[in-house]
């Protein structure tokens, strides 16, 4: 059973995000990246309430801007999704998590080295240039459940 329901249509806009985000850290980063997709569809806290599909999660708007940086800057966001990253993303979809990521809502690439917590939330490690951060415990219980 999937961790969360998605059309082929999800399965490309996903995989369009991890590469664009990712690309240059390898398909570990891309999936990576795509855990914390799938963990915000999942999350029924914080941020993440209102957000239940793929779509939902990569065009939410936070603070006036997109969640994610790709979607307003990123150029390699809106090209075709190629079948390797399709892969990918359908793992994670699937079944796939690993740490740092496994549990992440967050990750940024600081261009130093990781802060011990962004915005109140704990550092669950480091995969080349992204810092990866899951939430405080007990304030989101659901993520490590979906």
């Amino acid at each position: 059973m999937p961790r969360v329901k998605y059309r082929d249509a999800d399965v490309a806009l996903m995989a369009r995000m991890m590469r664009a985000e990712a690309e240059g850290e390898g398909k570990q980063g891309m999936l990576y990246v795509g855990n914390v997709i799938v963990n915000r569809a999942v999350a029924t806290c914080l941020d993440f309430n209102d957000v239940r599909t793929i779509e939902q999660v990569i065009y939410q708007v936070q603070g006036g801007n997109f969640s994610f940086e790709a979607v307003q800057k990123g150029n390699m966001f809106y090209q075709r999704a190629r079948e390797s990253e399709k892969r990918l993303a359908k793992q994670n979809l699937d079944y796939w998590r690993d740490h740092p990521a496994k549990y992440a809502l967050w990750y940024f690439n600081p261009y130093a080295p990781c802060p011990p917590t962004w915005y109140g939330q704990p550092f669950t490690g480091q995969f080349k240039n992204h810092c990866f951060y899951e939430p405080a415990p007990g304030t989101c219980e659901s993520v490590y459940t979906g």
